[in-house]
């Protein structure tokens, strides 16, 4: 099904803007503005802000490119060809790739007109360019600016259900097959998105936390939250490519089915606490780390199987031990940010009673 996102309607409302402002200041071609309009809108502030800044280089560069070849050797088709692929390699060189297919708009819009003016069309044709990628900026920045901290808390939520469900039935194996493999691949598809986000949230932090300030104990647990996730997922992977092939006793399944459950449960509670759902106590949260030593140790031990079937579930083991590990830091950068920021909240509750 397909959604009708902020991003999509922000696009239509900048070309709109963009237009009006053109026609309303009399520049001439005003879809040039709509183009520039439709290049400029981005994921996040800070990548419109990069973009714009991109493309008035970008687009200056390329319009003196193109002036300069107009005076000296005309505008036939075969300059125009050989001027775009100048600006290209200019903006390649300069890593300004994002900006190549408006710069060669704005190239072929200036030598293609047979009635050229010179030095104020070229003046002409960049003002336009400017509206249309401010109308985008400022339409991204006032019409639902993106919110990605919460995108990313809400889809971690949905993949985290994913997970959890694949590693309780792993074991268990009472999925069917075509369940398994839909739930799987959209639990890989929500893991993309959210390397997306975070990759979002961590660009804003490094550049523009002085305009819009970001909690960076914060962006580290959700950091870490991401790579329990994937860990997740790539214990399921090692559980389906050697648990069933282990040939392994009823025990042994009743065993890491056991332990899948706690530290699956542990995961959720990790969330939980962050969000400040449930109670916690320090004193009563479990050694994780210990514990899967315990549990590997057993693992290699056993007696049950033989000794290349017990090598396929040490790895599993090995992957639990992992995960477990991530788990207990995870638990333990929460028990830092929480303690902080509730020691913040107090210290800004003190000012505010004796003013």
């Amino acid at each position: 099904m397909v959604t009708l996102g902020p991003r999509v309607l922000k696009t239509g409302i900048s070309v709109t803007l963009a237009l009006y402002i053109t026609e309303w200041l009399s520049l001439e071609p005003p879809m040039f503005a709509a183009i520039a309009a439709t290049f400029t809108i981005q994921p996040s502030i800070y990548r419109s802000w990069r973009q714009v800044l991109e493309q008035v280089q970008a687009n200056a560069i390329g319009a003196l490119i193109a002036l300069v070849s107009i005076y000296l050797f005309g505008h036939n088709p075969f300059i125009i060809g050989f001027v775009m692929v100048i600006v290209i390699l200019v903006c390649l060189k300069l890593n300004m790739a994002g900006t190549i297919s408006l710069t060669l708009v704005t190239v072929v819009v200036m030598m293609s007109q047979p009635a050229y003016t010179g030095l104020l069309a070229a003046a002409d044709k960049f003002l336009i360019v400017l509206v249309g990628m401010g109308s985008a900026f400022f339409v991204n920045i006032l019409i639902s600016p993106p919110n990605y901290k919460q995108n990313f808390f809400t889809l971690e939520q949905e993949a985290l259900r994913g997970i959890s469900l694949l590693l309780r039935t792993a074991i268990s194996d009472e999925l069917t097959e075509k369940s398994f493999q839909q739930q799987w691949g959209k639990v890989k598809q929500d893991l993309s998105r959210l390397e997306d986000l975070y990759k979002l949230l961590d660009e804003e932090r490094e550049n523009i936390s002085k305009i819009k300030p970001l909690d960076v104990r914060e962006i580290v647990v959700m950091k870490q939250r991401l790579e329990c996730l994937q860990l997740g997922l790539k214990l399921l992977d090692t559980i389906e490519e050697h648990f069933f092939q282990s040939g392994p006793t009823s025990e042994e399944r009743e065993m890491f089915d056991q332990y899948i459950e706690k530290l699956t449960m542990q995961h959720e509670m990790a969330l939980l606490k962050f969000e400040g759902k449930i109670k916690y106590d320090l004193d009563s949260d479990p050694d994780l780390i210990q514990e899967s030593s315990l549990f590997l140790e057993n693992v290699v031990h056993t007696n049950q199987t033989e000794k290349g079937q017990r090598v396929r579930l040490i790895v599993i083991a090995s992957a639990l031990y992992e995960y477990a590990f991530q788990l207990q830091r995870l638990n333990d950068l929460t028990e830092i940010f929480l303690r902080k920021k509730k020691i913040a909240e107090q210290t800004r509750e003190k000012r505010r009673l004796r003013k």
